[in-house]
This record gives structure tokens, sequence and C-alpha cells, in this order.
């Protein structure tokens, strides 16, 4: 059954404009007040936890969520600005029945969004998401004065998951000696993340950290790191951390400047795990670099793709029983470390890779030689189905017979405008470029005719 609101990562869009209305947040948190409320069992009373990111509009659609669960009887903490990862971790702690994060993650600041956590840390399951979006459709009620729910501040959010942070990081080692530049994306992480590393032993220079409600993600982060690697070049920086406006993101670089994105951090990550045991395998995407693929094959090492979303790696991670997955946006998830993707968890078990191999991130990574992507976006008419145009396909398998398994091709509707993305995945530039051609304007040709 397919979800009305909830997308691959909650519920998000434009403020001011439906869903992303106080109205609607309302309701929605009296829905999953509902929900939880009916799933709990003991007479004990549901309590949340809400965190956001440093967006303008999060002090707004906080007061609608709080009033929403207050309706429905379920009690709320309020954590602040935090990182999405923190709040699925204090969750879990804390024994509370579920976890809301404020926040539209990489976006610019007038996008915002409302994303759940299970009492386990984890994202919601479908079917939850389900039920909260069978209850919106429900009118909304409220309890009674004597059963309505009470909101208080949780004052120790940021100490308790700093601490967390640092007890990932092995008690043998430590940063010092070390210089990093951490760039916060002016998001949830800005009076965080520098103190994790500082209080492991390095010099920590922060950047964006300092928000103001409208430059979250502006020209810094994950999603913008050449912010981070002009400031390690600038101060002569040992390496790079950027992290997104939630901080579940995480983008590296070395001292020269040289960014490493999540699939490099990934198969880092996986190397360092083999030199102390055998790993089963790994998880990625659709778009995971073929490089990535064939090095850890060659290396006894599993590797599966998922579809392209971190909650869809954490589900073929754990059909699997596979501990280490991600994206190369920077999704990077770890589950013996942590239940959710986390930006500055990862980087301590890249710091921690390092330390143990004594080696730079540059060394550590020589033998993985990405392949060359070329992506070619084609506008298309609302509901054009490629797989069912037979000149399109007998093109993709004949670009793929050309490869002969020394590169990839993928095709995909985008979910969110009218565009089919055409990926060419090849060992030389210039083939990856034409052949990726190639198919969009065969696309085109169709659409012409």
């Amino acid at each position: 059954m397919a979800r009305k609101y909830f997308g691959t990562d909650g519920i998000r869009g434009l403020v001011g404009v439906s869903p992303i209305t106080p109205d609607f947040v309302m309701r929605l948190g009296y829905a999953a007040g509902k929900v939880l409320a009916g799933a709990r069992t003991g007479g004990k009373r549901p309590t949340v936890l809400i965190g956001k990111d440093t967006r303008i509009s999060g002090y707004m659609l906080e007061a609608a969520l709080e009033a929403g669960f207050s309706a429905a009887g379920v009690d709320v903490m309020l954590a602040g600005p935090m990182p999405t990862p923190a709040i699925a971790y204090l969750t879990r702690a804390l024994r509370l029945s579920a976890g809301v994060v404020i926040s539209a993650s990489h976006n610019p600041f007038q996008d915002n969004g409302i994303k759940f956590f299970s009492d386990q840390g984890t994202k919601l399951p479908d079917a939850v998401e389900l039920d909260i979006e069978a209850a919106l459709d429900m009118p909304m009620d409220c309890v009674a004065s004597e059963k309505l729910g009470r909101a208080k501040r949780l004052d120790d959010a940021q100490g308790r998951y700093i601490e967390f942070c640092k007890s990932t990081f092995p008690n043998e080692l430590d940063l010092r000696g070390l210089k990093l530049v951490v760039d916060c994306a002016h998001g949830a992480a800005y009076n965080i993340a520098p103190h994790v590393f500082h209080e492991l032993g390095a010099e920590v220079i922060a950047i964006g950290n300092k928000p103001d409600g409208f430059n979250i993600n502006l020209g810094h982060g994950a999603t913008a790191p050449e912010a981070m690697a002009a400031a390690v070049r600038a101060h002569g920086a040992d390496l790079g951390i950027a992290l997104d406006g939630d901080a579940d993101r995480l983008i590296m670089c070395d001292a020269n400047g040289r960014l490493y994105n999540g699939d490099e951090l990934l198969y880092l990550m996986v190397k360092d795990r083999m030199a102390t045991g055998p790993v089963a395998g790994a998880v990625g995407t659709l778009m995971t670099n073929m490089a990535v693929e064939v090095a850890l094959k060659e290396q006894g090492v599993g590797f599966a793709r998922a579809k392209v979303g971190d909650r869809y790696v954490l589900e073929v991670m754990q059909d699997k029983g596979w501990l280490l997955g991600g994206e190369g946006s920077g999704h990077l998830l770890c589950l013996d470390k942590h239940t959710t993707g986390d930006g500055i968890i990862s980087a301590l078990q890249v710091l921690s890779a390092l330390k143990r191999a004594g080696k730079s991130l540059e060394e550590c990574t020589a033998e993985l030689v990405l392949f060359p992507q070329t992506l070619v976006n084609v506008r298309v008419a609302p509901g054009f189905d490629w797989t069912k145009n037979v000149a399109m396909v007998a093109e993709k398998e004949k670009v793929e017979h050309e490869l002969a398994g020394s590169g990839r091709v993928l095709i995909r509707a985008s979910g969110t405008e009218p565009l089919i993305r055409v990926m060419v995945e090849a060992r030389n530039a210039k083939d990856a470029d034409s052949m990726a051609q190639r198919i969009a304007d065969k696309v085109e040709a169709q659409l012409a005719a």
C-alpha cells in the first residue's frame, strides 16, 4: 500500500506549503500520539523525544508537534537542536516510546520535515507509518484535561550524546597530534561535533558553527565540502570532516583538500574491520561505485545493493546480518556502533582506522580507484515508463553488452520530478560520457517521436 505523506526519510517539503504547515504538523503529532498510545502496554503513558536542527521554522513546528502529542495524551521531552542520530540514541537510551526529528537534512532553510524513530532507535517500519497516515484521516480530538500530555526540557541531551559518540572510539587510542577542520554546516551538530573531537585529543578548527536560522547547509557542510577543503589547506590541518544539516552524512578530505565520498569511506571501514577478523559483507546502493564492489569481492567480502536511501540500506543489512553499509552521499551505517547513520560516529571509525594503520587517508584508499560515472537527466512527460519503451531497453542492453562486465548502466525515474536519470559507469571516462549520452539521446528521440 502506497504511503500518502511519508517518503523515504519522513515527511518533507517547503515550509508553509502542505504538508509542512502548523495545522498539519499538529494533526500529525496527534495521529502519531494515538498510534503510540494504542500500541503501549502496561498502562504507562507514552513519552516522545523531539529534537530539531537549526532552521527558523523549527520553533513553529516544534510547538505544533508538542500540541498534537499533548492532545493525544502523550508526554513530550524537548531536546532542542540535536543531530538526527542523537535523537535515535537518546530515545533508546531513555527507554522512550518514540523519537521525532524536525529537519530537512541537507535541504536549504526554506524546507523542513518530520521523521520518526521507534523505541529501538530505528526508522519506523512502513506499517507503522501507514497506521499514522490512517489516523491522520480521522478527526482530531482531545483527551480529557486530566489526561493531557506534559512537556519538559531534556537539559543534558548534548552531554549525553557527546559521551555516547566518544564511547564508540577505541579506549586504547586518542586523537592527539591531529589537527582537524570540522564543518558543522551551521546545523544541528554545531555545538556537539567540535567537542567530541576536541575531547578525544584533537586540535579542532570549527567552521559552519554559527547558525542563524537561515544559513543551514549554505556554502558549508557535506553538500558543499569545498569550504572544508579550503579551510584544511589554509590552516595546514591533517584532515577535514564535513557533516550535513542534521549530521547524519559525512564527507572527508585529506591534508591536500582531496575529497573522499561515502563509497571510499565505506571501503576504508570494511578494510579496517578485516584487519581484526573476517567481514561477511557490506551493503551499498544502486548508485555505489562499481569499483567498491569489485575491490571488496576480490578480497572475499560480499556486497549487496539496496535501493537509494539509507533506510533501504539498513533493511538489507538487517536481512543479511551485516554490520557495515552506506551511500556515496555520506550516509554510513555501523550497526555495532549505532542503530542509524551517524556522521560523527562514522568519522570516528575512519579516524580510528587511520590511527591503527598508521597511514594517511590517501594511503589507506590508494588501491581503490573509482570508476568514472556520468549522470544525465532527461526531462520526460509525467508517468513516462522507460521500461516499456522497446527502443530504450534495446539501447541499454546494447551498452551493457559493450561494457562486458567492466561497467554498469542504471536508469531510474526521479521520485520528485518528471525526470529519467541515466547513469553509466565505465573504467574510461570518455566511454561513460558517450554511452550515457547515447541512451539520453534515445530517450529524447522517443519523446520527439
